[in-house]
């Protein structure tokens, strides 16, 4: 009995391979990338370089000098956001987003800097690309949005909106925390400029780590500036990726998880996994669907959304549920609202959240099947 199903929050177990990786970093390594010429400085280095290669090819990146390192996926999106915005830019994003891209998105419009449209979606959370281009503008310089939301689990059409950008000559940013390793990505044919997202999500690394990703042509305003470990010179930040959005000591020992990490999703591939995520999710969908109090939300499919189900019992609070379902029956989920108050709006659950589930590729059918049942004896037909 028990089973972890708070993947969208972060990956648990890791990959052996990643916690050798960070054992092996701090016992045997323990030096400081980029920041001098002993042997140990000159080994963080190159594992950091071997981890900019491993995201780059994960997500079919332009060049691994555009792989940007930071502690989370919102510290990347402000990076990009912030970076990227002039006063006076219009900018269109979604109506599910999380508030890692809401609330900067908002700071700026409060501030005067941006205006601020938002593409609606249908309670299942299905947007349509063809809304977006009544919103462009003159001034319309960015489009962002999230790839997959973390409480209907809905993927957004990030191809068809990437083509949208291009033929206008807008920017593309994305949100890919609750995908990068979990769906495929491919930057280019997607015409995404700017992508964000979790190392401690998809690509199993440790939490504290986050990548932007962005074509190498793109200037972005830094957010900080300090000592990159190079051209210590200058009085001002390097204009070269990455150092030009990297200051100050990185966490390389997150960094070495990351690699670990990436480098099990690239062997294992994407698509296994996502199969994998698919299975678990359908099956799911299956056993709630046979709660004759159960309200599913999102498109109720896996061909349509990633291992992210959010549900509730009718009649009941999920907070309470999900407590019993940790303390009687030791099954790890999430309730709330997720940090994303747009989507539960959407939703129309933003009064009392939902209980989330979200499989992934370490679980099991009879982890799915032993949370379906723990639901059964909690709603009283059990």
């Amino acid at each position: 009995m028990g089973s972890y199903l708070d993947n969208a929050a972060t990956t648990y177990p890791k990959p052996e391979s990643v916690y050798r990786a960070v054992e092996h970093f701090l016992r045997d390594v323990g030096g400081s990338p980029g920041r001098g010429g002993h042997r140990r400085e000159q080994e963080a280095e190159r594992i950091v370089q071997d981890a900019r290669q491993a995201v780059a090819r994960l997500v079919h990146a332009l060049s691994p000098e555009g792989v940007i390192f930071t502690m989370n996926a919102t510290q990347a999106i402000n990076i990009g956001l912030k970076g990227l915005l002039r006063p006076g830019d219009h900018v269109i994003t979604s109506a599910l987003e999380h508030n890692a891209v809401w609330r900067p998105l908002k700071t700026l419009e409060h501030r005067g800097d941006i205006e601020l449209s938002v593409t609606p979606c249908s309670p299942e959370g299905h947007l349509d690309p063809a809304d977006i281009v009544p919103l462009i503008r003159p001034n319309t310089r960015l489009i962002v949005m999230l790839h997959a939301s973390n409480v209907l689990g809905v993927v957004l059409p990030l191809t068809e909106v990437g083509r949208i950008a291009k033929e206008h000559g807008l920017y593309f940013m994305v949100d890919a925390a609750q995908t990068a390793g979990a769906y495929p990505i491919d930057m280019q044919a997607m015409h995404v400029d700017l992508l964000a997202f979790a190392g401690h999500k998809g690509i199993f690394g440790p939490h504290g780590t986050g990548v932007l990703v962005l074509r190498p042509d793109i200037v972005l305003d830094t957010l900080i500036e300090g000592g990159t470990g190079g051209q210590s010179e200058l009085e001002t930040q390097p204009d070269e990726l990455p150092q030009h959005l990297e200051s100050g000591t990185p966490n390389a020992l997150g960094i070495a998880g990351v690699l670990a990490g990436a480098g099990f999703v690239l062997e294992e591939t994407v698509e296994h996994i996502r199969a994998h995520e698919m299975a678990l999710t359908d099956h799911l969908l299956a056993g709630l669907s046979e709660l004759p109090n159960a309200l599913i939300y999102g498109p109720g499919n896996s061909q349509s959304q990633v291992g992210v189900v959010s549900m509730n019992l009718e009649g009941f609070d999920p907070t309470q549920v999900a407590v019993v379902l940790d303390e009687m029956f030791d099954i790890a989920v999430r309730a709330g609202l997720h940090c994303a108050p747009q989507a539960h709006r959407v939703a129309g659950t933003i009064d009392t959240g939902t209980l989330r589930l979200s499989p992934g590729y370490f679980n099991t059918v009879d982890d799915i099947d032993e949370a379906v049942a723990a639901l059964r004896v909690i709603a009283g037909i059990g």
